[in-house]
């Protein structure tokens, strides 16, 4: 049986100016790596502080490459349509060679409509954006011709294996379970009133599976929002605080995080994330505290707990490597 591998992710929202935000969620990750954790994912978020701090998020994770030296670094994602793919394809090239060799590249058409405008695209094209983009990427990783004779240097053939797709639709995991990408599933999924997670996930899963070429190994990750705590009171306080703050900006998006949030002691987040029957399915559990946003000592104790407690009770060992 592969071993299940344990993330972290963040999208740099904790309260402070940017600068400082940069720094804590670097001692995060190398906290992080320090006890065990198998990788580190951050998001791209452009314009909105409140939505998500790191607009660069390949200039970001050169610093942390610098910081750590094991665990794997990921962009959850990147936003392919605004971005030009052959300098995706140099910067994650060089990327890739500095931090040894441990960079993920996750992919995503974007969620945030009102970004586009400002790179001269329309929203509505997004996803014919994406699908062009991804294919210039897959070719410059490749070798191929990017016109005029021009090649990608750095040559950087092995991110062709490191490709997740993001996607909230059955269509989507059927892509990326045809071109043998990783799958990358998100807590905060669209979904019906009365629906669960779970329930809405489940058959993504399946259309991923169903297209993944034979002998091709599935990567699928699944990220949920865990803040665990010494004590049941100290999670709750956090946990209210942060689904108030989440509510004032989206009363919808609230509800969502409220019922797939895993909050509490170290023995009652397990009992939460064991009923969610999709992280049976996931070769990577990847763990944010969004949209609690406790403070940065607690969510680095919070790490603590969910390498030394919550995620050895689920079946994850560490790295022996580690």
């Amino acid at each position: 049986m592969t071993r299940r591998r344990l993330g972290f992710f963040t999208r740099l929202l904790d309260q402070a100016p940017a600068g400082e935000r940069y720094e804590l969620a670097a001692e995060q990750i190398a906290h992080a790596e320090a006890h065990g954790f198998d990788s580190a994912w951050v998001a791209q978020h452009h314009f909105s502080e409140s939505e998500g701090g790191l607009p660069a998020p390949l200039v970001f994770l050169a610093a942390v490459a610098a910081r750590t030296s094991r665990i794997r670094l990921g962009t959850g994602i990147i936003t392919l349509p605004l971005e030009h793919p052959v300098r995706v394809a140099e910067d994650t090239a060089v990327l890739d060679l500095l931090s040894g060799g441990r960079l993920e590249v996750g992919v995503g058409s974007g969620g945030t409509a009102s970004s586009f405008a400002a790179f001269g695209h329309d929203s509505a094209a997004r996803s014919a954006i994406y699908a062009e983009h991804l294919a210039i990427l897959v070719n410059a990783w490749s070798g191929g011709d990017l016109g005029g004779g021009n090649h990608l240097y750095p040559a950087a053939p092995r991110l062709l294996g490191a490709v997740w797709e993001a996607t909230f639709s059955v269509g989507g995991g059927e892509r990326a379970g045809r071109a043998g990408n990783g799958l990358m599933l998100s807590r905060t999924q669209p979904r019906a009133e009365g629906v669960t997670l779970a329930e809405v996930q489940r058959p993504i899963v399946d259309a991923y599976h169903e297209h993944l070429p034979a002998g091709t190994p599935p990567r699928v990750v699944a990220s949920r929002t865990a803040f665990v705590a010494d004590s049941r009171e100290e999670a709750q306080r956090y946990a209210q605080a942060g689904i108030a703050r989440a509510s004032r900006q989206s009363p919808e998006l609230a509800a969502f995080l409220q019922a797939d949030t895993h909050v509490g002691t170290p023995d009652e987040v397990v009992a939460s994330l064991r009923a969610d029957p999709t992280l049976d399915r996931v070769t990577d559990l990847v763990f944010q505290v969004h949209s609690v946003d406790p403070p940065h000592p607690l969510i680095l104790r919070s790490i603590e707990l969910l390498a030394t407690k919550v995620a050895p009770a689920l079946g994850w060992t560490p790295s022996e490597h580690a």
